[in-house]
Order: structure tokens, then sequence, then C-alpha cells
């Protein structure tokens, strides 16, 4: 046998033998396939991706309340994208994405290279349809499995989607750091503007990120950051997406980036927590990562108005009882001065000058203030011992932009606003601060409502028969009280006085205790505690004693508030709801609120007890509490409301025992909002801090802007009510010609059927001696 006959059977050999092994590998490269293709997830899920999406919360007018979520997260459209960042990622990731079916073969050749060169497995090779992969269906795991189960899913993903939704998906899901996913977030978190709005540069620096998010990141490591920048601005050029004089420009600007926080528009932290704890009861963890958008009914410019009346209110309380902060640390004993939180409205500072007019300041933010002693000498107790340079004080910026002396209050208060329509929650403030108490005393206080309660007594008396001009004996009264010292408890007024024989409208007018007790006790606890429950108060609530009529139960403001919406609305027991609306993050409606309304014009079919709210009092007794209701402002308790100048304002102020405290719950026809001061501790509030006093003013500031450009309405009798000439003496109708007299409202069947005895007629304030004494008013 010829050498040339032996070389050509070797070669026939080793060709048969590379075909079979070949086929051999073919065969095995198959089953593999066929295994792995076997438990690779369904690439048909990409066609819904959910991506983990933080919740937010708006107000009523679209204002970012709050955002809860670990991940920060924008999805965008591949197609409001801009260009130049699309070829900022191609330019650092993957240059020849719309060109390879899904795996760069040149890539992962040079990655096989490095590999076979130095032994060790290096990231390399991967485009961004695998990354896809990776991110989306397989996990992190570095294993030659896992990677070629990469290679078979990037190809199928390839075959099944088009590049553009391949590439949105990977810009929408790719990690940025400090927890952005995605490359709006990214724009949001290191430069807090919107895409379209960044520079070239910081379009490279952002698709610099994927590489190493800690590494490559411009707020941990700035200098490395700029050195991946400035390479994808490189590969830019070199990819003829950039110009040299653009490429110039931009490599020479210094970074940006600078952390960005998620700033709330509009302060409403109360009423955001109580939004997250009903999704997170409904939904669970998914409610921080489903990408919700809550619309609250909360009305922006109203929530800022009560919170500064809240605090306004607490501090002037605060003041009249004299500086009680702990001794101020000098700044040189101060480790960090910027550690010092921020308090409400209170900020630290440290004193840098004191003069004989004012005292100067810095604040943390390095800014130079000056306070004014006229803003100083409330805390004249103490004013000698803090008022040294270098000695850190707290101040506030008054309504005028000037800046005074202050502290936190120990104090604490409540706020909420309803619309007595609807139930819409319009504003609603639990504390002082939120971020420095997270009790919600809007919506938990359990508070004895004192004399904000007896609107109920006397509406139950005259559901029973009464007239706003029957007369109680404003006298003293022993009641047998097993929990009194003594076995008895002897009840007295406010201001210990007993008047004698009392009108209805007098007493609640000037808030009389004495004629509340006689009344419950002589209208009957159970029919009292009936009309309580109508009005949405529960039995636990309500005790079941004689003290009920002085508010010795517990409610909350938001309670009280609702409560008095019905006077409000015509009569009807509304329910309060602070959800508007709930919308996907594609902006489907998946909630939307369906409140029952107060609707005086509406029958009350079964049918339309449906839609519309009950009604718990009748036209008229609702008309007769307005009445009462509206003398407390313009003659009662309440008359520092006047200062509004409106006549359809009304409401009760509520003291309790020792004052521990303070309400007012008031109303106009269009808004109802409830005021509440008080310690957690219970502690009295001290002499002459009654509701009046003490928690009127921040009802009044609230209104003060919130009934601007409301024009006053009416309260028009309804049918069954009449008006008479009566005796303010003894209820009964005046005699004829008296001078003496007073109109009254009555129930057409207890208008009074007597005169009064004949005295001498004595001049009136509101003699009105030539009207018919009765006097229909329908």
């Amino acid at each position: 046998m010829t050498i040339k006959m032996l070389c050509g059977k070797i070669l026939k050999g080793l060709i048969a033998f590379f075909i079979a092994l070949s086929a051999c590998i073919a065969l095995a490269g198959y089953l593999v396939y066929q295994k792995l293709s076997a438990d690779l997830p369904d690439i048909k899920t990409l066609h819904n991706v959910q991506y983990q999406i933080p919740l937010r919360i708006y107000s009523k007018d679209n204002l970012l309340i709050a955002q809860f979520g670990e991940k920060k997260r924008t999805p965008i459209n591949i197609d409001e994208t801009p260009q130049q960042l699309i070829n900022a990622f191609l330019a650092a990731e993957d240059e020849r994405f719309f060109e390879h079916p899904g795996v760069d073969y040149k890539g992962l050749l040079r990655a096989a290279i490095q590999l076979a060169l130095t032994g060790k497995k290096r990231q390399g090779g991967s485009t961004i349809t695998m990354q896809v992969t990776r991110n989306f269906l397989l996990g992190r795991e570095k294993t030659y499995i896992r990677k070629i189960k990469e290679i078979i899913l990037a190809l199928k993903i390839e075959n099944e989607y088009p590049k553009k939704q391949i590439l949105e998906l990977y810009l929408n899901q790719i990690y940025m750091g400090h927890r952005a996913y995605g490359i709006a977030a990214a724009a949001q978190t290191y430069y807090g503007r919107p895409l379209n709005e960044l520079t070239l540069a910081e379009y490279a620096m952002i698709a610099s990120l994927p590489k190493a998010p800690s590494a490559y990141n411009p707020i941990t490591n700035e200098a490395r950051a700029l050195q991946r920048r400035n390479y994808v601005l490189r590969r830019m050029l070199e990819l003829n997406y950039i110009t040299q004089q653009e490429f110039d420009n931009a490599s020479n600007q210094l970074s940006t980036a600078k952390l960005q926080y998620p700033l709330p528009e509009i302060s409403a932290p109360y009423l955001a927590e109580m939004v997250r704890q009903k999704l997170f009861d409904k939904y669970g963890e998914g409610a921080y990562t489903s990408g919700f958008k809550v619309y609250t009914t909360i009305d922006s410019s109203l929530q800022t108005i009560a919170d500064q009346a809240l605090r306004n209110t607490l501090h002037t309380y605060d003041e009249r009882h004299g500086y009680h902060s702990a001794p101020h640390a000098n700044i040189d004993t101060v480790n960090d001065f910027r550690d010092i939180p921020i308090i409400g409205d209170t900020k630290p500072a440290y004193i840098t000058r004191v003069t004989s007019n004012t005292v100067a300041a810095k604040l943390q933010n390095n800014a130079l203030i000056e306070v004014p002693w006229e803003n100083i000498k409330w805390a004249q107790n103490a004013i000698k011992s803090i008022l040294k340079p270098g000695d850190i004080i707290r101040v506030r910026q008054l309504i005028n932009n000037t800046w005074a002396l202050t502290q936190v209050p120990e104090v604490e208060g409540a706020f909420v606003s309803i619309n007595p329509i609807d139930g819409a929650i319009l504003a609603l403030s639990g504390g002082f601060d939120f971020f420095h108490n997270k009790y919600n005393r809007a919506t938990q206080a359990k508070r004895q409502p004192g004399s904000g309660f007896k609107p109920i007594i006397y509406t139950t008396a005259l559901e029973e028969g009464y007239t706003l001009a029957s007369f109680i004996n404003d006298a003293p009264i022993i009641i047998d009280d097993s929990s009194q010292e003594n076995d008895e408890w002897r009840p007295e007024n406010y201001n210990r006085k007993f008047f004698g024989p009392t009108s209805i409208r007098t007493a609640l007018i000037h808030s009389r205790n004495i004629i509340s007790i006689r009344l419950l006790k002589a209208i009957g606890i159970e029919k009292a505690v009936s009309t309580a429950l109508r009005f949405g108060f529960i039995q636990d609530q309500l005790p079941k004693s004689l003290s009920l009529a002085l508010g010795s139960g517990y409610a909350s403001p938001l309670q009280m508030a609702r409560a008095y919406a019905a006077f409000a609305n015509g009569g009807f027991l509304i329910k309060p709801y602070f959800i508007e609306r709930i919308e996907s993050n594609e902006g489907k409606v998946i909630y939307q609120a369906r409140p029952r309304i107060a609707c005086p014009s509406c029958n009350s079919s079964q049918e339309l007890n449906k839609t519309y709210a009950p009604r718990i009092i009748s036209p008229r007794i609702n008309f007769l509490m307005n009445s009462l209701l509206r003398d407390v402002v313009q003659h009662g308790t309440a008359t520092r409301a006047k200062v509004l100048n409106r006549q359809d304002l009304a409401g009760k102020t509520g003291t309790t025992n020792d004052q521990r405290d303070a309400w007012f719950n008031g109303y106009a026809p269009s808004i109802v909002a409830t005021t509440w001061v008080g310690f957690d501790n219970y502690m009295s509030l001290g002499n002459l801090e009654t509701g009046g006093v003490t928690a009127l003013p921040m009802w009044i500031e609230f209104m003060q802007t919130a009934l601007k450009n409301t024009p006053e309405v009416s309260f028009d009798a309804p049918e069954g009510i009449v008006k008479a000439f009566i005796d303010p003496q003894t209820g009964l109708l005046a005699p004829e010609g008296s001078r003496n007299g007073v109109w009254e409202f009555f129930q057409a069947e207890h208008v009074p059927d007597k005169s009064a005895p004949v005295f001498e007629n004595l001049p009136g304030e509101y003699s009105q001696p030539n009207e018919k004494p009765i006097e229909a008013l329908f």
C-alpha cells in the first residue's frame, strides 16, 4: 500500500470520525437543548410584565402626598425615550443590538477566548436581550448551565418580540443604584428631572450605571463614575452617534448628579398613613409594588391651611404657659448641629450675637437670621438663661416673614374637615408633627367630647316635644353616684353659678351643664343613647349615666365632625371617606368611591336609600338645632368666630372636666371642621383653657381661608315651622302690646297656647310689638 493510499484512508477515517463526533455533539446538544428547554420559563409572560412600582398617593388636585415602596420606578414607553439616551445604552452595552438575533456570537467568542487564556469566568458577551432574559426570567447566578439557558431564551425572545419591545423591557427593568430601577427613575433619583430635560453628559452617566451600579455610581464614587461616563461618550463618538465637538463638551462637564428624594408636593402624612394602611390591609405587600396611584379627597390648599392653623394654635397655647424647653446646649458640646431634627415648623439655630434689639442666629443651612426682641419676650421667664452666643435655640418663621423664638409644644392637637354632603375628608392633621409622633389623634384618639355632645341631648329633647322656649331650672342637683367619694355627684356649671329657670336656647348658647343633666334625666338616658347611635356613635362610647349629658363618653375628632355634618347637611348621616379613586399603573380605574350623599330634596324610598345617605333627624328638628347652634356663634361661647363676619356659621364648644380637652365642632353649610387640643397624658390644659379659648382659634384661622369667596347661605325654615313672639321670662306668648318679647321658632304643634301674665313692660333688645304674635314660615 502506497503512502498516498494510506494517507487517503487516514483522511477518510478522520473525516468519518469528525462527522461522527459532530453528529454526537449535535445529538448531545439537541438532547441538552430538549432537556433544558423543558425546564425553561415561558417567554410569553413578557407580554404582561408587572414591574415593581411604588405606591403613590395624591391629593384631589393631583399633587403628590407620599410614595411607599423600596423600588423607585417609573416605566416609560420606548417611543418616549430620547434617542441619544438609547444610543448611549447601545454604545455602552450592545452596539449590534439591532443586528444580532439575540446572541452576539462575536462577543461570546471573545468571552470564550478570555476564559481559555486566563482560566477565569468574566462577564462578557451578554447582549441586551440576554440581560432581559436574566432580569425577567432566570436570575443572576453565574453558572454555565444558566448561560446556556440564557442563550436559548434570548433566541426565543428575539423570535417572539420586536427589538423595540425588548429594549423597552430592558430600559425599564435595569437596576441603576440607590433603589432606582429603570431610566426614568434614574433621571429623577440623580438629577430630579424628566429624561427629556437631561444633557448628553447626563445620558452617558445613566447609561454607564448598569455595568456596576455600586462601583460606577456618581454619588458613591464620582471619580470612577466620570471615567465610565467618558468611556460611554467615547464609544458614542466611535459609533458616530455624536460629533467630536459634542464629545469634547460633554466629557469636560463636571458631574451634576445629586441624590434626589421624592419630596411630597403637599404635606399630609397622617392621611397618607391612613391610605397606606388601608391598601396594605387589602393587597398586602403587593400594595407597595403594583404601581397603584391613589387619589384622595384631600384639598391641598385646605390641608396646608389646616396644618398651619393647628401649629399656630398649639404655639399660642404654649407661649401662654411660658418657656418650658430643656436647657440648650452650647454649640461646642453638640457633635453635629445638622443632626438636630426639624420638628414641625420649628428649626434649630445657634446664636451668634445678642444685642439690645435682636438676636442673630444661624440655621442648619448656614442662613443667617435675626429674631426681633418682640418675638422673644413671651419667654421672659427664661430669657436670661437661653440667650447667649453659641447656645442652640429653636425658631420659626411667622406669617409676616419675621423669625420668632419658639419651642416644640408639649400640648397636642387634631384637626379634621369634611364635606357634609358626601363625607369626603378635605383636610386632616393628627398632631403637631407626624415624623415626631405618628399617633393620629384625628382618628385614633378616644377623648371625652364634653359639651360638644350636648346637641345630641337637645336634639332628643326637641323630638320629645320640648321647644327652644321650654324652661328648665338651673339650680343645684344631687345625683346618687357610687363612683364618687361620698356616693353623691354634685355637678356644676363651668362658672360655678346657677341662674334659675332658663330656656333651652339660652342653656345651649351658654353651655349650662345643669340644664343638660336635668334635660337628660327628664327624657331618659335610653332615648338619648338611641339618638346618639343614629348620629354614628356606638354603644361602647356612651355611658349609661347622667354624666352622658356632659359628654363623658369618648369620641375621635373625625367622629365628632361626622355628627355635626348631620346638622350642616339637613339631617343626614354621611360616612367619611378619604380615597376618591385608585388607578393601576396603566391608568385603569380599579376603585371609584360611591359615597352616599345627603339629599334633602330626595324621598326616602328603599331604592333611594341605596344611593343616598339615611335621614336621621327631620327637617324641622334640623332647622331648630341650626338655629340654636348658630346662636352659639352669634351670642354664646363661640362669639370669637364673629370675626369671620358671617351669619351662616354654627357650632358648639366643648370643655371637659379639669380642662383636659378643648374642642370646637363647627360648620358652614358647605364645610364642617372639628378642632381639638389636649395633652396625650390627659393632663389639665389649665384654668380658663376652654374650647372657646383654646380650640376655637384653630377653627377660625382655617375657616377664614376656607370660606373665602364662598357666599353666605340662608337657612330657610321648612314646612311646619312657625315663629312666635314670646315672653323671654316664661316661654309663653308675649302679652298683647308687649315691648319686651322675643321671636322664637316652634314646630307648629308645639307653639305655646297661653300668654304670659301681664307685667310692666320693659324695653327689650328684641322687642317687635307691632308684628303678629304668631307667623307661619312656609
